[in-house]
């Protein structure tokens, strides 16, 4: 697997493929509810069509696997923003990856490496 860094508006992104241990986490997502074209913590626009979600630790770049718990339906995201800042959540997905996700709102997910 190559791996190489991507300068965008001054911003270095080194994709990372996130290990189970790294993630394993279990909690509520929510959607974004920014406007799209706002700018994320790493300097990317919010782009609601893309599979993007923001972690509070996660690095930028890292790729991982979010299960609804709910209906079993999963999806990988990139993670390119920071948060969310609310107690008990542990993931703000995009509105796209939310639909690939089978949800509006908040649900109950968990977080895994992506393989």
């Amino acid at each position: 697997m190559m791996l190489f860094a991507v300068s965008i508006l001054g911003f270095e992104f080194s994709p990372t493929i996130v290990t189970p241990s790294a993630a394993g986490q279990a909690g509520i997502a929510s959607v974004y509810s920014y406007e799209s074209g706002s700018r994320t913590a790493s300097g990317q626009q919010l782009n609601h069509e893309a599979l993007t979600a923001a972690h509070r630790t996660l690095p930028f770049g890292s790729k991982v696997k979010v299960t609804n718990k709910s209906n079993g339906r999963m999806v990988v995201v990139t993670i390119n923003d920071r948060g969310p800042f609310v107690r008990g959540r542990v993931i703000d997905v995009s509105p796209a990856a939310a639909q690939v996700l089978g949800f509006a709102g908040l649900a109950q997910v968990s977080i895994d490496g992506a393989q």
